[in-house]
Protein backbone atom coordinates (compact mmCIF):
# COMPACT_ATOMS: atom_id res chain seq x y z
CA UNK A 1 0.00 0.00 0.00
CA UNK A 2 1.54 3.31 -0.85
CA UNK A 3 1.25 6.59 1.77
CA UNK A 4 2.26 8.82 -0.46
CA UNK A 5 1.96 12.95 0.79
CA UNK A 6 0.29 14.26 -2.56
CA UNK A 7 -1.20 11.28 -4.10
CA UNK A 8 -3.19 10.49 -0.38
CA UNK A 9 -2.31 13.02 1.87
CA UNK A 10 -3.35 16.19 0.45
CA UNK A 11 -6.10 15.35 -1.37
CA UNK A 12 -7.74 14.08 1.01
CA UNK A 13 -7.83 16.93 3.75
CA UNK A 14 -8.04 19.21 0.18
CA UNK A 15 -10.84 18.28 -1.92
CA UNK A 16 -11.67 14.13 -1.69
CA UNK A 17 -12.44 14.38 1.99
CA UNK A 18 -12.35 10.98 2.12
CA UNK A 19 -11.01 9.83 5.49
CA UNK A 20 -8.05 7.77 5.70
CA UNK A 21 -7.58 6.76 9.07
CA UNK A 22 -10.61 4.91 9.42
CA UNK A 23 -9.55 2.04 7.07
CA UNK A 24 -8.04 -1.51 8.92
CA UNK A 25 -4.86 -0.29 8.13
CA UNK A 26 -2.88 0.66 11.28
CA UNK A 27 0.18 2.27 8.88
CA UNK A 28 -2.12 5.69 7.72
CA UNK A 29 -1.66 7.03 11.21
CA UNK A 30 1.95 6.38 11.27
CA UNK A 31 3.07 7.29 8.04
CA UNK A 32 1.12 10.65 8.01
CA UNK A 33 4.04 13.35 7.86
CA UNK A 34 2.60 16.14 9.87
CA UNK A 35 4.78 17.90 9.73
CA UNK A 36 5.11 18.74 5.86
CA UNK A 37 1.43 18.89 5.53
CA UNK A 38 1.40 21.70 7.95
CA UNK A 39 4.03 23.09 5.96
CA UNK A 40 2.35 22.71 2.72
CA UNK A 41 -1.17 24.31 4.12
CA UNK A 42 0.97 26.99 5.86
CA UNK A 43 1.08 28.47 2.15
CA UNK A 44 -2.09 29.07 1.33
CA UNK A 45 -4.10 32.16 3.07
CA UNK A 46 -7.13 30.56 3.96
CA UNK A 47 -5.53 27.75 5.25
CA UNK A 48 -2.85 29.09 7.04
CA UNK A 49 -4.33 29.30 10.13
CA UNK A 50 -5.59 26.14 10.90
CA UNK A 51 -1.99 24.93 9.95
CA UNK A 52 -0.46 27.23 12.47
CA UNK A 53 -2.73 25.96 15.02
CA UNK A 54 -2.09 22.02 14.07
CA UNK A 55 1.99 23.33 14.37
CA UNK A 56 1.09 24.87 17.98
CA UNK A 57 -0.24 21.81 18.68
CA UNK A 58 1.82 18.93 17.76
CA UNK A 59 1.78 16.85 20.47
CA UNK A 60 -1.40 15.67 19.58
CA UNK A 61 -2.36 12.43 17.89
CA UNK A 62 -1.67 12.44 14.37
CA UNK A 63 -4.91 10.64 13.87
CA UNK A 64 -6.75 13.75 15.74
CA UNK A 65 -4.81 16.16 13.79
CA UNK A 66 -5.57 14.52 10.54
CA UNK A 67 -9.40 14.65 11.26
CA UNK A 68 -8.90 18.65 12.28
CA UNK A 69 -7.69 19.40 9.20
CA UNK A 70 -9.64 17.19 7.28
CA UNK A 71 -13.01 18.17 9.00
CA UNK A 72 -11.74 22.13 9.38
CA UNK A 73 -10.81 22.82 5.56
CA UNK A 74 -13.36 23.42 3.02
CA UNK A 75 -13.19 21.91 -0.24
CA UNK A 76 -11.20 23.29 -3.01
CA UNK A 77 -8.18 22.23 -5.29
CA UNK A 78 -5.15 23.57 -4.14
CA UNK A 79 -1.83 23.71 -6.24
CA UNK A 80 1.91 24.93 -4.46
CA UNK A 81 4.45 25.29 -7.24
CA UNK A 82 7.88 23.73 -5.43
CA UNK A 83 11.33 25.45 -6.25
CA UNK A 84 12.94 22.86 -7.90
CA UNK A 85 17.16 22.10 -7.84
CA UNK A 86 18.03 23.90 -10.44
CA UNK A 87 16.14 27.06 -9.91
CA UNK A 88 17.62 26.95 -6.21
CA UNK A 89 21.15 26.77 -8.10
CA UNK A 90 20.00 29.78 -10.92
CA UNK A 91 19.12 31.70 -7.59
CA UNK A 92 22.32 31.33 -6.00
CA UNK A 93 24.43 32.09 -9.02
CA UNK A 94 21.98 35.28 -9.57
CA UNK A 95 23.01 36.33 -5.72
CA UNK A 96 26.16 35.85 -5.81
CA UNK A 97 26.76 37.55 -9.88
CA UNK A 98 25.03 40.57 -8.74
CA UNK A 99 25.49 40.71 -5.39
CA UNK A 100 21.53 40.75 -4.49
CA UNK A 101 19.61 39.44 -1.72
CA UNK A 102 17.12 36.46 -2.31
CA UNK A 103 13.76 38.64 -2.85
CA UNK A 104 15.82 40.55 -5.42
CA UNK A 105 17.39 37.40 -7.02
CA UNK A 106 13.86 36.02 -7.50
CA UNK A 107 12.80 38.85 -9.21
CA UNK A 108 15.52 39.30 -11.86
CA UNK A 109 15.77 35.21 -12.33
CA UNK A 110 12.09 35.53 -13.46
CA UNK A 111 13.29 38.82 -16.43
CA UNK A 112 16.81 36.63 -16.78
CA UNK A 113 16.55 34.26 -20.23
CA UNK A 114 18.22 30.56 -20.12
CA UNK A 115 21.10 32.92 -22.19
CA UNK A 116 21.82 34.88 -19.86
CA UNK A 117 21.57 32.52 -16.79
CA UNK A 118 24.41 30.45 -18.81
CA UNK A 119 26.67 33.16 -19.56
CA UNK A 120 26.27 34.14 -15.53
CA UNK A 121 27.18 30.74 -15.00
CA UNK A 122 29.99 30.77 -17.54
CA UNK A 123 31.54 34.07 -15.81
CA UNK A 124 30.68 32.57 -11.86
CA UNK A 125 32.86 28.90 -13.02
CA UNK A 126 35.96 28.79 -10.62
CA UNK A 127 37.33 25.91 -12.82
CA UNK A 128 38.27 21.83 -10.99
CA UNK A 129 36.46 19.22 -11.07
CA UNK A 130 32.01 18.69 -10.96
Amino acid sequence: MAYDLFKDYLPAINYTKKNLMDSDDPMWEKKYPAFMVNKILSGFSDTIMLANEMNRNHFVDRDMQFQFLLNSIKAKKRFTPFLRSERIEDIECVKEYYGYNMDKARSALKLLTKEQLKLIKQRLFKGGTK
